[in-house]
């Protein structure tokens, strides 16, 4: 049966914009309600759970069949269980750390997927205007221009993306910065944007070339997976292997050549599900 995603895709976008509004108006906002999660670095505002129900409550208005995969709501018990059943994926303010602080690098990020793939998916950062967009099929667009990645294929010439994450543990912290210290020398640069839906947002339009991450979760990368994959890009375990949505690991590139040298340099981690 083929899929309208133009009705979702079209639903998706009004409501992501005008949750956008909400970010905007509390971003400048000093004194946030701020809570924490896992860890004293686990952050969540009530602008992340009023933009979570949000989208939640009008998205279900409109497709009352769909299921939905929340950050907030898994953080408040909700199971997290992607099935064939249309489901959007939702990260209400992917960079809340960023939002705290008014670091204007934090957005919106939501998919649908429909039997375990990505159909539509929108990455919103409000603040500066970037709205990054894709449908299965037709490609990936940064405010409404078509978006390709860089093409990259030599490690030696590439700008990596590698974030710490939201996260203390000692060995997974060890990790990160044994990798960050390899390639340092290896590579034309490392950048750290503290969203990962902005950093794979990144290799899609081509302003950087890679980007890997050991501890996000299936809200982080699920619009990314399609904005990069629609724009040429590779997504896959950092490993080298096929990407498991649920397995907290993901590597991006803009090549797959570029994808497998980076691979083969990495140190690997394997995060448990409390990491």
């Amino acid at each position: 049966m083929a899929i309208n995603a133009d009705i979702f895709y079209k639903a998706a976008l009004k409501y992501t914009q005008e949750a956008g509004q909400l970010i905007r108006e509390k971003i400048s906002v000093v004194n946030k309600t701020v809570e924490i999660k896992s860890c004293e670095i686990d952050l969540v505002t009530e602008t992340d759970q009023q933009v979570e129900k949000l989208l939640i409550g009008n998205l279900s208005k409109e497709f009352p069949d769909h299921l939905f995969i929340g950050e907030e709501s898994v953080a408040n018990g909700t199971k997290c269980n992607l099935t064939d059943d249309p489901t959007w994926i939702i990260d209400p303010i992917d960079g809340t750390m960023n939002f705290v602080h008014r670091f204007p690098h934090s957005c919106i990020s939501i998919a649908l997927f429909i039997n375990k793939k990505p159909e539509v998916a929108i990455i919103y950062n409000p603040i500066i205007e970037q709205l990054f967009t894709a449908k299965r099929g037709h490609g990936a667009y940064l405010n409404g221009k078509k978006i390709r990645v860089s093409g990259e294929n030599d490690l030696s010439k590439a700008l990596i993306v590698m974030e710490y994450g939201t996260s203390r543990d000692v060995e997974k912290l060890k990790v990160v910065a044994a990798n960050q210290d390899m390639l340092m020398s290896q590579v034309h640069g490392i950048r750290a944007l503290g969203s990962a839906a902005l950093d794979i947002a990144m290799v899609a339009m081509g302003a950087a070339d890679a980007y890997f991450e050991f501890g996000i979760h299936i809200w982080d990368i699920a619009a990314g997976e399609l904005m990069v994959t629609e724009a040429g890009g590779v997504i896959m375990d950092p490993s080298g292997g096929p990407i498991d949505r649920l397995s907290r690991r993901i590597l991006v590139a803009s090549s797959n050549s570029l994808a497998k040298q980076l691979s083969e340099k990495l140190i690997q981690y394997y995060p448990t599900p409390t990491d």
